[in-house]
């Protein structure tokens, strides 16, 4: 069994305002916590990989597909891989959850 201490882990800022921290990762999952500040917006992009999440503070508006969803906390969601989806934090307070991706992802290179 493997632990990550949150205390060992650091925050990246892959877009501005958008924060990503890397948990748990195995052989075909990966965690990780994120914080998108008011006003920010996560760009349109896609991956492989399935995208399971959950909010747990503030509400989300996820557009894909030409479909706009709002996500509340306590609501959790699932994107399938290569689906197109942006997201934005329309509200006034931030914007907390977490992910998982299968198979495992590392880094989000829609940042680049």
């Amino acid at each position: 069994m493997d632990r990550v201490r949150s205390s060992d882990v650091e925050a990246a800022e892959p877009v501005e305002d958008v924060y990503l921290e890397l948990l748990a990762s195995g052989e075909h999952t990966s965690m990780q916590r994120f914080e998108i500040e008011p006003g920010a917006t996560v760009p349109e992009h896609s991956h492989h990989h399935e995208q399971t999440g959950f909010v747990y503070e503030g509400e989300l508006t996820f557009i894909s597909g030409g479909e706009t969803v709002v996500v509340e906390a306590g609501d959790s969601f699932t994107i399938q891989g290569e689906e197109p989806h942006s997201a934005e934090n329309r509200g006034d307070v931030p914007v907390r959850g977490v992910d998982v991706f299968s198979p495992p992802r590392t880094d989000p290179d829609w940042a680049e």
